[in-house]
C-alpha cells in the first residue's frame, strides 16, 4: 500500500483548481473589426481622385507627364466607332463627311449643350477624350467643331504616366 505524504491531497485539489481557472488567451475581434470596417471606408472615399473620365472602357487614353488635375467640363468622347457627347450618341466616325471642316451633328450639339448651360464668358470649356486609334484628322475635326460652337478652351484628356518612365 502507498503512503500519500500528509498535505500532498491539498496540493492536488489545487492543482486542479488552478488548471480549472487557466483561462487560454483569446483575440478580441470588435476592435479589429471596427478598424478594418473604418479602413474599407476610407479607400472606398478616396479611390476615386478626378480620374473618373480614364475610367471608361470605351475609350483607351494616350499618356502624358502632366501633373494638372482635370477640371469638370462638358466631355467628348471619340470611339473608334462612335463620337459622343457627355455619354450620348452624336453622329458614327464613318458617317463624316470628308468635304467639310466640322462636323455638324457634333456642332449642333455642341451649340444646344452652350445654350442649356448659359456658361458665362470665359468659362466654356471642353474636354476631348479620344482613343489612341483615331487618326488625327478625326480629332482635328472635333476640336473645329468645339471652337466654332463657342467653346474656346479645348482640353486633351490623358493617362498620366510616371515622368523619366518609358
Amino acid at each position: 500500500m502507498t503512503r500519500i505524504p500528509r498535505g500532498a491531497a491539498q496540493f492536488k485539489w489545487r492543482r486542479q483548481r488552478q488548471q480549472k481557472a487557466r483561462r487560454w488567451p483569446t483575440l478580441n475581434l470588435v476592435a479589429l473589426m471596427d478598424v478594418f470596417t473604418i479602413l474599407v471606408f476610407f479607400f472606398l472615399a478616396h479611390s476615386v481622385d478626378g480620374g473618373t473620365e480614364a475610367a471608361n472602357q470605351l475609350v483607351v487614353l494616350p499618356e502624358s507627364i502632366a501633373q494638372q488635375e482635370p477640371r469638370e467640363t462638358l466631355i467628348v468622347m471619340i470611339t473608334p466607332d462612335t463620337i459622343l457627347l457627355q455619354g450620348e450618341v452624336i453622329v458614327a466616325v464613318d458617317q463624316i463627311e470628308v468635304v467639310a471642316d466640322s462636323i455638324d451633328p457634333l456642332h449642333a450639339a455642341l451649340q444646344a449643350q452652350l445654350s442649356d448651360d448659359a456658361a458665362v464668358d470665359g468659362a466654356r470649356e471642353v474636354t476631348i477624350m479620344g482613343d489612341r486609334s483615331v487618326p488625327f484628322e478625326v480629332l482635328n475635326r472635333v476640336m473645329q467643331a468645339c471652337k466654332l460652337a463657342g467653346y474656346d478652351n479645348i482640353s486633351l484628356a490623358v493617362i498620366q504616366r510616371v515622368p523619366g518612365a518609358g
